[in-house]
Order: C-alpha cells, then structure tokens, then sequence
C-alpha cells in the first residue's frame, strides 16, 4: 500500500513539474516578447516599442496612430479599444507592412503579449518573414536632421500614345479608257450616220465619233472617281513622361556622402541615424 502512495505522489509531483515547467516556459516568452508600431505604411515616421502589455495607448502618445508593425519576438494580441476591448487580431513574429487589411490602419489603442499557440482564430494573415524596408526606425534610435546637398527627379521612361482617325483613300488615276472612248466613238458615229445626207452625212458621222468618245471617256473616268473611299487609321506617337517616378537625394554625414531614393520629394532635410547615418524615412 505504501509503494502505491509513494508512485502515486512521484507521479504527481512529475505533472506539477511539468505544469511549472510549461508556465514558465509561457512567462519567460512572453516577458522577451517585443513589438514596435509605426506612424506610416512601410514602417515609416515615428515608432513606439511595446515590451508588455500596455492597456492605454493614450498615455504613450500613440493612440489611433499605427499604421505599420514589426514583432521582433513573441505574439501579440493588438486591439482597437484601450483595455484590449473591441475587434482584436494576434500578430506572429514578422513585419507587417500595413494595417489596412485587418481593419485596424490608425486605430489600435492596447496591445499585450500572448501564450504561443500554432493557431489564434482571431489571427492575422502570415507576416513577411524579414522587414523588407532596409529604412525604417529602430526601437530607441536617435534621429538626427541633415541638410539635402542635391536632388534629381527622376522621370519615367517615354509612352506610347495610340489613336485612330478617318482618312480618305484615292486610287491611282488609270489614265484614259480606251474602252470606253472606241464604245463612245462607235455609238457617237452610228448616231450621227443617221443625220443628213451625202457628205454631210460624212461630216455627221465623223462628228458624232469624237463626240460619243469624249463622252465615253468621261463616263470611264467618272467610273475610276467611283474607287475612292475612306477607312480607319491607327496612329501612334511617343511622348515624354513629365511626372517623376522617384527623386534621388543625396546628403553628406560626417564627412561621407550618402543616397537615398525618395517617393515624394524632400524638404531642406533629411532624417538619419545618429549613429550610422542611414536614412530613415
């Protein structure tokens, strides 16, 4: 009976080991959890790191601000309403370009980290694995402004603009018909046979014959005037593109010229790291 009791309990104190183990386990990742919410898409403009749960974006400055997001560890549930009410989303560890698609593009107020599980119901559509935007703020950096020493706009490559119009289309003239001017003096010469007598009789036929083929003639050609016709015509032209496709801007930072390429175009300056002088848009 007593080695039942003493299996029975080291059995037990397994399970509780077990328990404790896993809890741990869940705290510890939790409490290396991270995440950092930016003010733009692409993981632009200003940033703010969450460690732990933060009930009440209000009070950091950031509420209904975050448009982009990067979890750097852990997985975090991100709400709409402070005290993680409202439409929440679970985020894996990955960059998220935008909030848009989750509904939640300047309207997160809470967020708090999460148990790892393989699947959330509520969760997001899977991340990009690395930040794919080499710019974007670091938790903690320092930015600096640094004056713009040049930019170049950029314009992109010619265009092809295409219409179509109506155009008359005349055939080559055919010369003289020989056929209707001999059918024409034929008939010009039997007609005018038939009119007097003796020579003039003589004189009418032959009238008649370069009458009938002045008139065979005419009618040939009026018959060739009868070929022309219009039709369709597609024309084309290249024009310039006027508008930039993006401004490349140069700076100088501690002795070393740096560039970046630029969406819209820059002011008088430039935000950069403190520390290595690279952009930060």
């Amino acid at each position: 009976m007593l080695s039942i009791i003493n299996t029975w309990e080291m059995k037990m104190n397994n399970t509780i080991k077990i328990a404790v183990a896993a809890a741990a386990l869940g705290l510890t990742s939790q409490a290396f959890a991270q995440i950092t919410f930016y003010e733009g898409d692409g993981w632009r403009g200003r940033a703010f790191t969450a460690k732990q749960q933060v009930r009440d974006f209000s009070r950091n400055g950031f509420n209904d601000r975050a448009s982009s997001v990067v979890v750097d560890r852990g997985q975090w549930e991100v709400c709409e309403d402070a005290n993680f009410r409202g439409h929440c989303t679970v985020l894996r560890k990955g960059s998220y370009e935008t909030l848009q698609g989750m509904g939640l593009n300047n309207r997160v107020s809470s967020v708090r980290p999460v148990k790892m599980r393989d699947r959330y119901d509520n969760e997001a559509p899977p991340p990009l694995a690395q930040p794919s935007y080499d710019y974007r703020r670091r938790p903690s950096e320092r930015i600096i402004q640094v004056p713009v020493s040049s930019v170049r706009a950029v314009v992109g490559t010619p265009e092809q603009r295409c219409w179509v119009e109506r155009q008359q289309v005349n055939e080559p003239s055919r010369g003289t018909s020989a056929g209707g001017v001999i059918a024409g003096a034929l008939i010009g010469g039997i007609l005018g046979h038939q009119v007097g007598g003796g020579s003039g009789r003589d004189i009418a036929t032959a009238g008649g014959a370069v009458a009938g083929a002045v008139v065979g003639n005419n009618v040939a050609n009026r018959n060739n005037n009868d070929n022309n016709y219009s039709q369709d015509v597609r024309r084309c032209e290249n024009v310039s593109n006027p508008k930039p496709e993006y401004w490349d801007v140069t700076y100088n930072y501690q002795g070393r010229e740096h560039r970046v390429q630029m969406n819209t175009p820059p002011g008088s300056t430039v935000a950069v790291s403190s520390k290595t002088g690279e952009p930060r848009l």
